[in-house]
């Protein structure tokens, strides 16, 4: 009998072995048109990585490229966070999510960083690249050209805020070298990744990464969405002095990208116990490329079976798709139990992401030149006391049309943008800039002025400003507007 416990325990090693394997396969399966990237940020080794190499629509997260060029600029000494960039007719036409800043409106790099890594403003984005580039097309060239360097087979930029544009691509490997990259190369500059919120004048906006604040130790990244992408998120952790970053591409709401990349992240803070058990995937740069169209998710992120319409800032926990709602929870919960060396998860990540974020006191971002002590104070009261002008003048609001969620060019009738007037008088007869796209513009009765998209306040759902001023469409399709 002693003889063959040997063999016994071959074999239950053997069928333990397998079952994990065969779970490690089950879960991408359930998947629909999904790409999921964990891996070292230091090592850069991959601890899984699902559909990593099929081409995607980047949506916003394409700002972390823009913030990288942007910084690695500074770090050489080209401009200062201190420059003056001017907001051009161009930036000003921008999809939201934006800020709303009128032509000829002037801030800072460091407050247009801000301002486009936490609202995830499109407008901001296109400031920076007309500050650096001269125009967008020349600061894609930028873009393009540091993606190359960077080992970045995969993707190709035509805009520096990731509104749909054909042939602007990426994958989840490539997002994985960007994001060690910045790390590696700008670590002086983190900050900008994971500000939870900032404030300008009176009006508060969290970071739309839920992670921040919410799952411990998460520091970075950026999230994205437009319909043909879903919702997307670069996110990373440190726990321990182990630092992780997790790729989402592909989910279903806000909230659920937040969910998988925390589940994705507890699980390789967890999974060192079974680490020995696991074939080796690599590095992050040695995965290879698929040569594929990228999917267009149009249809089921913004078709008409959806109850709301999709935007980044989605706090629906469990986005709905026409047949019914989709559990976390579940079964991938247990997979994630087993896979992780039979412990228990530390939280549930569903739960963690329906909380509450922790409470901070918001980064004060503003427009103008740099200031501090009494001169900050007064441009914050000043920004806000332009905001409230509107209201002041006793301006009827008129009724705004339902977004629609699937059409890229649905015009919204809202109440006028506070931020977008209130720049309007700031804005006077500013310095020009060599690099802004025209000159500033004239101030006009405020009968003319175009009335703000609905959705600015809350994410990123496109849409045309309303008459009497027709918008910039996007520069082409496949899908409506980004975060």
């Amino acid at each position: 009998m002693h003889a063959f416990r040997p063999l016994l325990r071959k074999s239950l090693f053997n069928l333990f072995a397998a079952t994990i394997a065969v779970g490690a396969l089950v879960v991408p399966r359930a998947v629909n048109a999904e790409a999921l990237l964990l891996i070292e940020a230091d090592s850069g080794k991959v601890l899984q990585a699902e559909n990593a190499t099929i081409p995607w629509y980047p949506a916003s997260v394409t700002k972390i490229m823009t913030a990288y060029v942007t910084l690695k600029a500074v770090k050489d000494g080209k401009i200062t966070l201190d420059t003056l960039l001017t907001v051009s007719p161009t930036a000003a036409s921008q999809s939201p999510s934006k800020m709303g800043l009128r032509p000829g409106t002037q801030l800072t790099v460091d407050n247009a960083l801000k301002m486009m890594m936490v609202k995830s403003a499109n407008d901001m984005a296109v400031v920076l690249a007309e500050g650096l580039g001269g125009s967008i097309d020349g600061f894609s060239v930028m873009m393009n050209d540091t993606a190359k360097k960077l080992g970045m087979t995969q993707t190709n930029y035509v805009n520096p805020n990731g509104l749909p544009a054909d042939g602007h691509v990426t994958s989840a490997r490539d997002l994985g070298i960007l994001a060690r990259s910045f790390l590696r190369d700008l670590p002086e500059y983190e900050y900008f990744v994971h500000i939870p919120a900032i404030r300008f004048g009176k009006r508060i906006t969290p970071n739309f990464n839920k992670l921040i604040g919410r799952y411990p130790g998460a520091d970075g990244f950026k999230t994205g969405f437009i319909c043909a992408s879903g919702y997307n998120l670069v996110a990373s952790a440190t726990r321990n002095g182990r630092r992780l970053i997790a790729v989402v591409l592909g989910a279903n709401s806000g909230t659920a990208r937040a969910v998988k990349a925390a589940q994705l992240l507890e699980r390789g803070f967890s999974q060192d116990n079974l680490s020995w058990l696991r074939p080796s995937l690599g590095t992050v740069e040695n995965l290879v490329p698929v040569d594929a169209s990228p999917p267009n998710l149009r249809e089921e992120m913004c078709g008409g079976h959806r109850k709301h319409p999709a935007s980044d800032d989605d706090d629906a926990l469990i986005a709905t798709n026409g047949s019914g709602s989709t559990s976390l929870t579940g079964g991938e919960a247990k997979v994630t139990f087993f896979t992780a060396g039979l412990q228990p998860p530390l939280m549930k990540a569903s739960d963690l992401m329906a909380s509450a974020a922790e409470a901070v006191e918001p980064v004060v971002v503003y427009t103008g030149p740099t200031r501090t002590g009494a001169a900050l104070v007064a441009a914050v009261a000043a920004d806000a006391d332009q905001q409230a002008t509107p209201k002041a003048r006793g301006k009827k609001s008129r009724v705004a049309k339902k977004p629609d969620a699937g059409s890229e060019a649905k015009t919204a009738t809202a109440k006028p943008d506070a931020t977008a007037k209130s720049d309007a008088k700031s804005a006077a007869k500013p310095a020009a800039s060599k690099h802004a796209a025209a000159k500033p513009a004239e101030n006009k009765p405020a009968a003319n002025k175009p009335a703000a998209d609905k959705a600015a306040a809350s994410g990123d759902q496109a849409a045309k400003p309303a008459k009497p001023k027709a918008a910039t469409k996007p520069a082409s399709k496949p899908a409506p507007n980004n975060s």
